[in-house]
């Protein structure tokens, strides 16, 4: 899908109003830019892979193909898992991936993209925008020499597929389970065994066995995956993430050297990829849901008990993490304040109103 003039009419007065104000941002260019764009998705997760598509589409067209971007899926230059290094070591000029995937090297890494009980896609813009994370995370990629644009939102989560039921807390003990992010702390502090391993690899390790349960993202990459061949139940309510944010890395030697006017396009095509990639998650995911679930899913709902027994293990993880980083503490205490607050109003107004309309239309 191109960016039509309709989409791009308000994108271009805020650019005009932009050039008024700024002489180097006004100045046109003919600086012939290409860079290379790996990614940590497949192709075949259309909707993942397909926003490191978008913002190359976007930024070539606002450009008259002079700045572009060729987007490479997982594997064909690096692995999935290690976009972060490549952009850091310039390797590649810029990476599109989610950050849980590199809590290895900073904790912190993981405030950018989804914490178990954490932020709505819309809590986490109003964090980064009107709070501290913007700020507090630059400094987090700054330690890595890069520059991060959010360039992708996966909305909120499942929490996964099991091959047995979940009845109480002990039944995670054992258990071996795909996750990633601060997911797999989390489920550790109850007994499972988590393991990270790329999208495409997540089926055969189910059908081997060698995996007992898995979360990706939704009804609609999952069911492309074939998770619904391999487990039966899938359960909800996705607490462990009510959100993915994803970032286009970009190594800060080629940040540096782009033409004002090419950053801010960049920019602009990040932030378009943001709202495409919800707005299609959400609309897929309902009729995904529906053919799954015809097909012999069973959609299951959490316990009560399990669902308190995980937030105790987070809060303890978060402590724990804290204690042994000053920059994770920072961050920490920033995030926890926005958060209870987000909580108390979204609880008065959005999630009331909510309930009140979903049960209307039964």
């Amino acid at each position: 899908m191109s960016v039509t003039r309709r989409q791009f009419g308000p994108v271009a007065a805020s650019l005009a109003a932009v050039a008024a104000a700024s002489p180097a941002f006004g100045q046109q260019t003919n600086e012939v830019v290409r860079w290379r764009l790996t990614s940590s998705f497949p192709k075949s997760l259309d909707t993942l892979f397909g926003a490191s598509a978008t913002i190359a589409r976007v930024v070539g067209e606002m450009t008259d193909g002079k700045f572009t971007l060729t987007p490479f899926a997982a594997g064909e230059i690096v692995p999935g898992l290690q976009v972060l290094d490549a952009v850091s070591n310039g390797t590649v000029e810029c990476g599109h991936t989610y950050t849980g995937y590199y809590i290895g090297k900073n904790p912190s890494f993981i405030f950018d993209g989804s914490v178990p009980f954490g932020l709505t896609p819309r809590m986490h813009n109003a964090w980064m925008m009107f709070g501290d994370g913007r700020k507090l995370m630059d400094e987090v990629y700054d330690g890595f020499n890069v520059v991060a644009l959010p360039a992708g939102q996966t909305g909120g989560q499942m929490f996964g597929w099991f091959r047995k039921e979940l009845k109480t807390p002990a039944d995670f003990s054992g258990l071996k389970i795909r996750t990633a992010g601060f997911g797999g702390k989390v489920f550790a502090k109850l007994g499972a065994v988590p393991q990270q391993i790329a999208g495409g690899d997540i089926y055969p390790a189910m059908e081997r066995g060698t995996l007992d349960a898995c979360e990706w993202v939704g009804p609609y990459d999952d069911e492309k995956l074939g998770f619904n061949k391999v487990a039966k139940y899938y359960y909800t309510p996705g607490v462990m993430e009510l959100e993915a944010v994803n970032q286009l890395m970009i190594s800060k030697a080629a940040w540096s050297s782009l033409p004002p006017r090419y950053q801010m396009i960049l920019k602009y095509a990040c932030s378009y990829s943001m709202t495409e990639m919800l707005a299609s998650y959400d609309a897929k995911n309902a009729v995904a849901i529906a053919r799954l679930v015809a097909a012999g899913t069973q959609l299951s709902v959490l316990p009560d008990e399990v669902i308190k027994a995980l937030r105790v293990a987070l809060e303890a993880v978060l402590d724990e993490e804290a204690a042994q980083n000053e920059q994770f503490k920072k961050i920490l205490a920033n995030w926890r304040q926005f958060r209870a607050t987000q909580h108390r109003w979204f609880s008065i107004a959005d999630t009331r109103a909510d309930l009140a309309v979903f049960r209307s239309d039964r």
